[in-house]
């Protein structure tokens, strides 16, 4: 290596496929050994998923062997949002501006959505919160990023297989965490898929050793650790109260004019690094009482004020009647900081009196009777209700999701119904 002018050296270190781990290395092979239209990356948190997708999609741009046979000047980069999809496929540390050698090295034309390559190709940024833009674009190519993740999957999905129909053989990139939904699990078990599979160890020579230390060591073998740091597929826990399959039967793709509309709010007790998340999930109940979960706000790390300004803003959003917050951890300070956000908020206090298990049972049965629809897909919230059981998360964590959604979904069910009212979710 010493030996080669600088050069070899700079076109050796451009070329992605000397250094490929086993999971990113190309093979035509699919499930039925023939030639594949999918490829499926499963991985961990931080085994390479994003650096394979930009530079697989850089090899279809210039035709480099051995991940491309011919150049492909029609691309789909699909995030689970355009903000997602812009500042980890396009702009990340692994993304596409990222892994281009200057004089390949694209134009990105924000107000477009798109990239431009010296060579005339281009690929075009959508978001799979809104299916339809993939409506009436034609791709030879497409890259999908955790896709496990979207919330109207299998809508902007199939809406992308009919735009993949330019060149001799359109093909797709899927890299995602593994979640246990029926799109992933449809892909796995198609034979036109090529399935590869690594967790966070396979890339560990590029990894914080820090972040080998505290979070895998925290999370190693729990059921959260097998599927964000191994990449596994996990399957319903026996003893949850809720299953994947019945939260597919809850899916409604829009809700109906809405009678009263609810923010849910479980507070952190602090807001330290690696506190609890803040629970944040709105939802609404309609005419007929089935009660309809509009959106999952939660987030970790927050102030006080900032977790209040981010409740408040979300029953805003969604013209809501009223913030539902549990106030064992903080009492009267939960009613104040919203109030010092916005004066005018109505505030509904609640007592946790009983176990998580026993509060939650209750509305596991409203799921079971039809009663309750996920206006499209909340993923983080729906591994908490899959992974909820006797003992609380496998993780050990706090479910503050699900606690968020358990008060939502009581106050709605036991609370004043309201007329309903047409408002622009």
């Amino acid at each position: 290596m010493t030996a080669l002018p600088p050069t070899a050296l700079r076109r050796l270190a451009d070329d992605f496929a000397l250094f490929a781990h086993p999971h990113q290395e190309h093979a035509e092979a699919g499930n039925d050994g023939g030639p594949w239209t999918t490829w499926l990356v499963l991985g961990g948190r931080g085994a390479g998923k994003t650096r394979l997708g930009a530079e697989w999609v850089r090899a279809l741009v210039h035709g480099t062997a051995p991940y491309a046979a011919h150049r492909c000047g029609a691309l789909a980069l699909i995030g689970e949002s355009e903000r997602d999809a812009r500042d980890v496929m396009v702009e990340g540390p692994s993304g596409l501006l990222r892994v281009a050698p200057p004089h390949e090295r694209p134009l990105w034309v924000p107000s477009r959505r798109r990239l431009q390559w010296p060579n005339g190709a281009v690929a075009q940024v959508f978001s799979a919160d809104d299916p339809d833009s993939l409506r009436g674009p034609q791709f030879d190519a497409a890259w999908c990023d955790e896709l496990a993740k979207w919330r109207y999957a299998e809508q902007a999905f199939d809406m992308l297989q009919f735009g993949l129909r330019l060149g001799p053989r359109p093909r797709q990139m899927v890299t995602t965490t593994p979640r246990p939904i029926p799109l992933i699990r449809r892909l796995i078990a198609d034979p036109h898929t090529r399935v590869t599979r690594a967790g966070t160890a396979a890339n560990r020579a590029n990894l914080s050793p820090a972040f080998l230390d505290t979070v895998v060591a925290r999370y190693a073998g729990t059921r959260l650790g097998r599927q964000e740091l191994d990449g596994e597929l996990i399957e319903d826990r026996p003893d949850a109260l809720w299953s994947r399959d019945l939260l597919e039967r809850c899916r409604a793709r829009a809700a109906p004019p809405l009678g009263r509309i609810v923010v849910g709010l479980d507070p952190p007790g602090s807001s330290r690094r690696g506190a609890d998340a803040c629970g944040i999930v709105a939802a609404g109940r309609d005419a007929s009482g089935i009660v309809h979960v509009l959106d999952d706000a939660t987030a970790a790390g927050l102030t006080p004020a900032a977790w209040a300004a981010r409740a408040v803003a979300l029953l805003r959003r969604l013209d809501g009647d009223a913030v539902v917050a549990e106030i064992n951890m903080g009492g009267e300070m939960v009613k104040t900081v919203l109030r010092e956000v916005d004066p005018t908020v109505p505030v509904t206090a609640v007592h946790a009196t009983r176990g998580k298990w026993l509060r939650a049972e209750p509305v596991a049965a409203l799921y079971e009777q039809g009663r309750v629809k996920h206006v499209g897909a909340f993923p983080a919230l729906e591994d908490e209700m899959c992974d909820f059981g006797l003992d609380g998360l496998s993780s050990g964590r706090s479910p503050d999701r699900l606690d968020a959604l358990v008060w939502a979904v009581t106050a709605l069910m036991t609370g004043h119904r309201g007329a309903p009212r047409v408002r622009t979710l």
